[in-house]
């Protein structure tokens, strides 16, 4: 090839290079546009009937005054005051207290302006729970919670995916064999959710044989050298990730395999096997990296589904994260801590159905997107 043509072909590479990515970003604009929107009605659904329609806050009026009504009986200043006075002071602090909280407006303005501040993440103060430094902020209270379920979350699902990866590839390469017939027998294991083996984890590592601690996060009081608190750390999370381990990895295997085996039968591969390229250079380059597209897809999938799961498996694990949290909310019919943890779950999945996105288009190399569209 001479230099002319060299130096022509150097920009009109990198037009097309300018090109891809201003079609991927107008891309990825549109699908964050319309997962907003997505979120936006999940949330504003979550937002009327965690309110009943309503009815929760004309329970929280009969509440203010009962609270009104103590706080002026408990205080000695007004033992000598009036009936009518007494009761007019009581109006007033309701009146103040219903303004603060625009209990006077209609619902669908009050839903309207609950939307914006979830939305936010300025959901004001919790009505019954409290953070672990005593903070009512609910924004707080999500803070405090959220790095113990992306660290329990996060762990788990990175073990799944390299060990799947691994196994799913070795087991391509003894099709038929006596270790890929038994994975195929337990594939259906996976069937079950994560909680589901945490029970019988528990039962057997915990109380059977006392090995690992039932629950928790770390020992109580909980240590105060860090290597310590490391390793305390890494017992508790020890069951729980070894639940939702053993209730995604088979299946993960399972068809990951078979991804690996679909493109292993391919044209190409056989072509390159011919002309005596190295077994490994061949796995990496001709079957591993076509089949990582469907792999992350059923991965991030996956991921949803253990996303929608927490709340139960923290539970059981008694685990400090947003799943308990929500849980605890729910019970105590904490509204606004009950919106921040919807609305702190609808951005996790919305985001990993983002990354799902921009990754398939980036992986896969049938995708084209132009002007936005795929």
């Amino acid at each position: 090839m001479t230099p002319e043509i060299l130096t022509e072909s150097r920009p009109s590479l990198r037009r097309a290079r300018l090109r891809d990515l201003r079609h991927l970003l107008f891309f990825a604009i549109r699908r964050l546009v319309a997962l907003l929107a997505t979120v936006l009605v999940g949330v504003y659904l979550t937002i009327v009937v965690a309110n009943m329609g309503g009815q929760v806050d004309e329970l929280r009026l009969v509440q203010i005054r009962s609270e009104v009504v103590e706080t002026v009986r408990a205080d000695p200043a007004f033992f000598d005051m009036p009936g009518e006075e007494r009761n007019a002071l009581v109006a007033s602090q309701v009146a103040l207290e219903v303004e603060r909280l625009r209990l006077d407006q209609p619902f669908v303005l009050r839903s309207l302006d609950y939307l914006q501040r979830a939305m936010s993440l300025d959901l004001g103060r919790a009505e019954q729970m409290h953070s672990d430094r005593g903070s009512r902020e609910v924004r707080d209270i999500i803070t405090e919670r959220l790095p113990a379920t992306l660290l329990l979350f996060g762990t788990a699902n990175l073990l799944v995916f390299f060990t799947a990866v691994f196994a799913a590839l070795r087991l391509s390469r003894h099709y038929g064999s006596a270790l890929d017939r038994t994975m195929i027998a337990l594939a259906p294991s996976s069937a079950a959710p994560g909680w589901f083996y945490g029970i019988f984890l528990i039962l057997l590592l915990a109380f059977l044989f006392p090995l690992l601690p039932a629950g928790g996060m770390v020992t109580a009081p909980p240590p105060e050298n860090r290597l310590a608190y490391a390793a305390s750390l890494i017992r508790h999370m020890l069951l729980p990730v070894a639940a939702m381990f053993f209730s995604s990895i088979f299946v993960s295997i399972y068809s990951w395999r078979t991804f690996f085996l679909i493109h292993s039968s391919e044209d190409y591969v056989e072509m390159a096997r011919a002309k005596g390229l190295p077994s490994h250079r061949i796995e990496r380059r001709y079957i591993l990296r076509p089949a990582l597209s469907p792999i992350i897809t059923s991965f991030l999938l996956m991921l949803i589904g253990l996303w929608s799961g927490a709340i139960i498996l923290e539970q059981v694990f008694n685990w400090p994260g947003l799943g308990s949290l929500l849980f605890q909310a729910i019970g105590h019919r904490d509204t606004p801590v009950i919106i921040g943890g919807v609305v702190i779950f609808a951005y996790l999945l919305a985001a990993t159905v983002f990354a799902l996105d921009i990754l398939y288009a980036l992986l896969d190399p049938r995708v084209r997107i132009q002007g936005g569209r795929r």
